[in-house]
């Protein structure tokens, strides 16, 4: 399959509204926590047992972005957004079948498996293209798009909590919402499908440098660096972290207050997701075009440094002060987003755009492990003290620890991080990309 070619006088900025149409519908996966106490109540699950579905979409992403992204590197943008589309739309309509029926195993499969290998395909599906339309900002490129999945609950949680409150929160009504979900992003990522183009050639604006320039390494030489691992574990430990408030951020806000004189509500609760979205989604588009200015390796320095003394100042001082556990939060999802939408560019600094999109897959394994380990350490650590008689803030005071000491190997990784060595690159493979303009005129 051959993907779309931009024509000529094609204005570049045409590309991030499509892929903002795909990351905005599968940045849904961010609200899932509201979905977690209905769940809990009708089907009679625990706090760990709620949280499989999303621990197994976030799995599937990385497994799926890791093994398609030399695919989606082939066939281009459109392909991979309509193979998004079907899977994250299908995903939804095979969990609306498990609610209905209350086979949470359907759940799990649709939710988790199908509509995850959706997340991943749709997740690296513009990466590259992007980042060969925008050589001179690459930063900013990824994060306009990446900021669509970190922005995607924003809507989703108000959303999907007004129609459980409209369809009701037992099991028929968690399936038709499921339903609605499924129908509606179907109709809202096709925009991005139709939409999408790839650059007519290296150079797509005039005077911007050339998408090759700088070193190249291929995708299966990158893997074999320590550069490539020491970045995995970068992701791995800042993804962790963020995670972890992420996946259980309704229930977490309402039980850290939950005996003190102002309690959070359930409405209340879903408005601290929806900010949670909205300091994610900034993240992405504020803290990686600053990356841009300062470098990958300085930002990262902030997002893991700063982040350990974030999760400090909650555990500490949390339960004491909303205003500062919300604001805390907030700084450290602003650095999760962050670090997703820098990451494109800091292995385009490292390795070049030539498989940009394969190593990107490649990497974003380590937000599988991270999609595994953040919700379990919370959940599991929660679920014990809860059944050891505790409350409150104690639930989650050894998890903030813990991620406290994974943001410190994460900033160790990050300093590792060296240019690659001149033995692993290849000649800028000019020959080997899509001369657009010279099938043009031989088909023509």
């Amino acid at each position: 399959m051959s993907p779309p070619v931009a024509p000529a006088g094609w204005s570049r900025w045409l590309v991030p509204p499509a892929a903002l149409s795909v990351h905005l519908s599968i940045g849904q996966a961010y609200a899932w926590s509201v979905f977690k106490p209905p769940l809990e109540s009708s089907l009679g699950l625990s706090g760990t047992q709620s949280a499989l579905p999303f621990q197994l979409a976030i799995v599937m992403l990385g497994l799926s972005a890791a093994f398609g992204g030399t695919l989606v590197e082939r066939n281009g943008p459109r392909w991979a957004m309509t193979v998004a589309l079907v899977c994250f739309s299908s995903g939804f309509l095979i969990s609306a079948l498990g609610a209905a029926t209350e086979q949470y195993w359907l759940i799990v499969l649709g939710y988790g498996f199908v509509g995850g290998i959706g997340l991943g395909i749709g997740y690296i599906s513009p990466v590259s293209t992007l980042i060969k339309w925008f050589p001179d900002r690459p930063g900013m490129a990824t994060g306009i798009a990446i900021m669509g999945f970190g922005g995607g609950a924003l809507i989703a949680s108000p959303w999907s909590t007004q129609m459980l409150e409209s369809f009701g929160t037992d099991s028929s009504g968690i399936a038709l919402a499921f339903l609605v979900h499924g129908l509606s992003y179907a109709v809202f990522m096709s925009l991005g499908v139709l939409l999408v183009r790839v650059p007519r050639s290296e150079r797509p604006v005039e005077g911007a440098p050339s998408a090759f320039q700088g070193p190249q390494v291929s995708a299966r030489t990158a893997i074999r660096t320590p550069q490539f691992w020491c970045l995995w574990v970068v992701l791995c430990m800042n993804v962790t972290a963020g995670i972890g408030i992420l996946e259980k951020a309704a229930p977490m806000i309402q039980d850290f207050f939950k005996n003190t004189s102002t309690p959070v509500s359930v409405s209340a609760s879903a408005g601290f997701v929806a900010l949670l979205s909205a300091a994610n989604m900034a993240g992405r588009i504020g803290w990686s075009s600053t990356s841009d200015l300062i470098g990958r390796k300085n930002i990262y320095r902030v997002y893991l440094g700063f982040g350990a003394v974030m999760y400090a100042l909650i555990a500490l001082f949390g339960d004491s002060s909303k205003p500062l556990f919300v604001l805390c939060a907030m700084v450290i999802l602003s650095f999760y987003g962050g670090g997703f939408a820098t990451i494109p560019a800091y292995l385009k600094d490292l390795f070049g755009t030539y498989q940009v999109g394969a190593i990107h897959g490649r990497l974003l394994t380590a937000w599988s492990t991270a999609g595994v380990l953040g919700p379990l350490i919370v959940n599991w650590i929660a679920d014990h003290q809860k059944a050891d008689g505790k409350s409150g803030a104690s639930l989650y005071s050894l998890s903030f620890i813990i991620m406290i000491g994974l943001l410190v190997v994460g900033f160790a990784a990050n300093e590792l991080v060296r240019p690659v060595n001149a033995r692993h690159h290849i000649p800028a493979p000019r020959e080997e990309t899509v001369d657009v303009e010279r099938q043009q005129s031989e088909s023509a």
